[in-house]
C-alpha cells in the first residue's frame, strides 16, 4: 500500500483553498453611495452557467424581465454569472437615468435639488424583490449542499466501518476482495464532505485500506491488476492537471485543480516503482498552477494598494469640500455636483486591501453623510426666506390680477412691466410653489397684453386713415399761398400744426418719415416769411415739439417743461427785483434816465415771460 500524504507537498487543504479563494475574490456590490457586502456565494466546481448576454443593450424594464425569466426557469447554481451581470447593467442604467432626470429638473426655473424626486415606476423595488428571491434560492441551495456534505460524511464513515469489518469476515478471499472493491467504488461515488472533516476522514480511510491489504494478503495477480488500474487513473489525472496549466482563467484552473486533488485521493495505490514518478508529475503541474494563482493574487493585492491610495485621495477631496464655507444656494448646488462626481469616481475604483477596505469605505460614507447633513441644515435655514418670497409673489399675482382687465393701455402696461421687473428681484421659492405662482402671474399679464394686442390690431384701419389725413395736411402746407399779412400767414400755419397734432397715430413704419416731411414743409414756409424774432422762435418751437413722438416724447416734454418753468421763475424774480428798485430810484435826484432803463428791462422781461407761457401752453396741447 503506497503511503502518499498530500500535506507533505505544502499544498493547502481543499477547505483552506476554498476559503482563501472566497476571501480574496469576494465582490462587494456598491448600491447608491454605500456598499452592501455579499458573501453567500454558491459553492460550485464546474457548474455549467447559463449562456451570458450583452445585457447593457437592454433598458431597465427589459433587464427586469430577463432576471425574472432566469430565476424562474433555471437552477439557481447555473445563473450566478448572468444574475450579477444583469445587476451591474441595471444599476448602470439606473444611475444614468437618475442623472438625466436630475439634470432636467435643475434646468427648470427656481429648481432646488432638495425637492428633486426620481420617479422610476418602482423598477428598483421590483429589482430588489427579484434579487431577494435569487438570494433566497442561493441560500437554500447552499444549505442543501451543506446538508449533502453532512450526509456524505456519514456515508463515508459507514464505508470506513465496513472496510474495518472485512478483516473479520469468514469468507473466501475472492469474495472479500470483491466486497472491498465494491466499498471502494461506493467511496468514490460519495461526494464531498465538509471541508473541516476532509483531512480526518481521508486519514481514516487510508488507514483502514492499509489494514485491509496487510490482513488480506491479497493474491499478487489481483493486487497487480488493481495497482495497474490505479496507475492508469492517476496518469489521466496528471494529464488533466497539465491541461489546466494552459487555462486562461487562473481562478477557474485553481478550482478545477482542487477537484483533481479530491479525485487523486479517491484512487488507490500504484506500483511502487512508478509511485514517485507519478506523484512528482502530478505535483509539478500542481506547483505551476499554484504559482500562477499566487502571482494573480499578488498582483491583485498590488492593485488593491493603488485602489486604497485613490480612495484616500477622494476622501481628502470630500473633506476639503466639507471644510469650505458655503453661504449661497448656488454654491451648495455646485459642490453637490462635485460630491456626486466623486461618488461616481468611487464606484469605478476596485477594492482596497481587506484590512483597510471597510475602514476607507466607512471614512468615505461618513464624509458623504456629513456633507449632505450640513447641506440639509443650510437649506432648512433659508426656508423662512422662501416663505417670505412666496408671500411677495402672491401679492404680485394679486396686483397683476387686479390690472388684467384694464383698458388704460399705456399706464397699465407700465405698471405690469414694473411688476415683472419686481418679480425677478424676489429670491427663490420651492419648485412646486414657484411653478404654480409663475403660471398664475403670467396668466394675469397675458390676459392684459393679449387684450391690448387685440385692441391695437383693431385700430390698424384708423392708423391708415390718419396717415392719409396727415399726407393731405403736408400737401396743404406745401401748396400754402402766403399773403402780404405775415401774422395771418403765421396764424393759418399754426392752425395747420394744431390740426396735425389732433390727428391720431399712423402706422409705426411710416411715423418718422411722415413727421420729417411735415416738419420740412413747415420750415420751408417759415423760411420765406418775414417774421419778428419772437414769432419765428414760437413757430420753430411748435414745429420742434410736434416732431416728438413715441416712448421718449413724454420724457422730452417733461424735461422741456422743467427748463421753461425754471426760466419763468428767474424772470419773475428779476421783474420783482426791478420793481422794488424803482421805489428807491424815484426818491433820488437825476433818476429819470435810470427809471426809463429799468422800465425797458421790465418790459423785455414781461415780453419774454409771455413767450415762455405761450411755450407752456403749446406743451400742454402736445401732451
Amino acid at each position: 500500500m503506497e503511503q502518499e500524504n498530500l500535506n507533505e507537498t505544502n499544498l493547502p487543504t481543499e477547505g483552506a483553498l476554498n476559503n482563501k479563494l472566497a476571501e480574496e475574490t469576494n465582490n462587494v456590490v456598491e448600491n447608491e453611495v454605500v456598499a452592501d457586502a455579499e458573501t453567500d456565494n454558491i459553492e460550485e466546481t464546474d457548474v455549467q452557467q447559463v449562456e451570458s448576454d450583452n445585457y447593457i443593450k437592454y433598458n431597465r424594464a427589459e433587464l427586469l424581465s430577463k432576471l425574472n425569466q432566469l430565476i424562474n426557469n433555471n437552477p439557481v447554481e447555473t445563473i450566478v454569472n448572468a444574475t450579477e451581470e444583469i445587476k451591474a447593467a441595471f444599476y448602470k442604467k439606473y444611475r444614468a437615468d437618475y442623472q438625466a432626470a436630475r439634470d432636467a429638473f435643475m434646468e427648470q426655473e427656481g429648481a432646488v435639488i432638495e425637492n428633486f424626486k426620481f420617479i422610476d415606476e418602482n423598477q428598483e423595488d421590483t429589482f430588489k424583490e427579484l434579487y431577494s428571491q435569487y438570494k433566497q434560492k442561493k441560500a437554500e441551495h447552499n444549505r442543501k449542499i451543506e446538508a449533502e456534505k453532512a450526509e456524505n460524511l456519514k456515508n463515508k464513515l459507514e464505508v470506513i466501518e465496513e472496510i474495518k469489518a472485512l478483516v473479520n469476515k469468514d469468507e473466501a478471499i475472492g469474495k472479500i476482495f470483491q466486497d472491498f472493491h465494491n466499498l471502494q467504488n461506493r467511496w468514490k461515488e460519495i461526494g464531498e464532505v465538509p471541508a473541516s472533516e476532509t483531512k480526518n476522514v481521508w486519514a481514516a480511510y487510508n488507514y483502514v485500506v492499509d489494514q485491509f491489504y496487510e490482513y488480506a494478503k491479497i493474491n499478487k495477480e489481483l493486487r497487480d491488476l488493481d495497482l495497474k488500474e490505479n496507475l492508469k487513473a492517476k496518469i489521466e489525472l496528471c494529464e488533466k492537471a497539465e491541461e489546466l496549466i494552459l487555462e486562461e482563467s487562473v481562478t477557474k484552473a485553481f478550482r478545477a485543480l482542487q477537484d483533481l486533488h479530491a479525485k487523486w485521493r479517491n484512487v488507490g495505490p500504484v506500483p511502487n516503482e512508478q509511485k514517485e514518478d507519478t506523484w512528482n508529475r502530478f505535483k509539478a503541474a500542481t506547483a505551476i498552477i499554484n504559482k500562477k494563482h499566487q502571482e494573480f493574487f499578488d498582483n491583485q493585492k498590488d492593485q488593491q494598494v493603488k485602489n486604497l491610495e485613490q480612495k484616500t485621495t477622494l476622501c481628502e477631496r470630500l473633506e476639503e469640500i466639507i471644510n469650505t464655507e458655503l453661504t449661497k444656494p448656488k454654491e451648495w448646488e455646485e459642490k453637490s455636483d462635485d460630491v456626486l462626481k466623486i461618488q461616481e469616481l468611487w464606484r469605478t475604483i476596485g477594492y482596497a486591501p481587506k484590512k483597510e477596505n471597510s475602514k476607507i469605505y466607512q471614512r468615505f460614507k461618513n464624509d458623504c453623510d456629513l456633507f449632505f447633513a450640513k447641506k440639509r441644515e443650510f437649506f432648512k435655514d433659508i426656508k423662512a426666506e422662501q416663505k417670505s418670497n412666496i408671500q411677495q409673489k402672491v401679492e404680485l399675482c394679486e396686483k397683476a390680477e387686479s390690472l388684467k382687465d384694464s383698458t388704460d393701455w399705456k399706464k397699465t402696461s407700465e405698471e405690469l412691466i414694473a411688476l415683472q421687473k419686481q418679480w425677478k428681484t424676489i429670491g427663490q421659492t420651492p419648485h412646486k410653489q414657484a411653478e404654480q405662482l409663475w403660471k398664475r402671474f403670467r396668466e394675469a399679464c397675458d390676459t392684459f397684453f393679449n387684450a391690448k394686442e387685440a385692441h391695437f390690431a383693431s385700430v390698424d384701419g384708423d392708423q391708415e386713415k390718419n396717415l392719409q389725413l396727415k399726407q393731405e395736411l403736408i400737401e396743404k402746407v406745401k401748396n400754402f399761398e402766403k399773403t402780404a399779412d405775415n401774422k395771418e400767414n403765421l396764424r393759418q400755419l399754426t392752425e395747420i400744426q394744431k390740426e396735425w397734432t389732433k390727428i391720431g397715430h399712423v402706422p409705426l413704419s411710416k411715423k418718422d418719415d411722415i413727421q420729417k416731411e411735415f416738419r420740412d414743409a413747415i420750415n420751408a414756409q417759415f423760411a420765406t416769411m418775414k417774421l419778428e424774432a419772437g414769432e419765428r422762435e414760437k413757430a420753430n418751437f411748435r414745429n420742434k415739439i410736434e416732431s416728438w413722438s413715441g416712448a421718449q416724447a413724454k420724457g422730452k416734454i417733461y424735461s422741456e417743461r422743467s427748463k421753461i418753468a425754471q426760466q419763468i421763475r428767474e424772470l419773475e424774480n428779476e421783474i420783482t427785483l426791478y420793481e422794488n428798485n424803482m421805489g428807491f430810484f424815484a426818491k433820488s435826484a437825476n433818476s429819470e434816465s435810470l427809471i426809463k432803463d429799468i422800465n425797458r428791462k421790465i418790459d423785455r422781461a414781461k415780453n419774454r415771460l409771455a413767450e415762455l407761457y405761450d411755450k407752456m401752453r403749446m406743451l400742454d396741447e402736445i401732451e
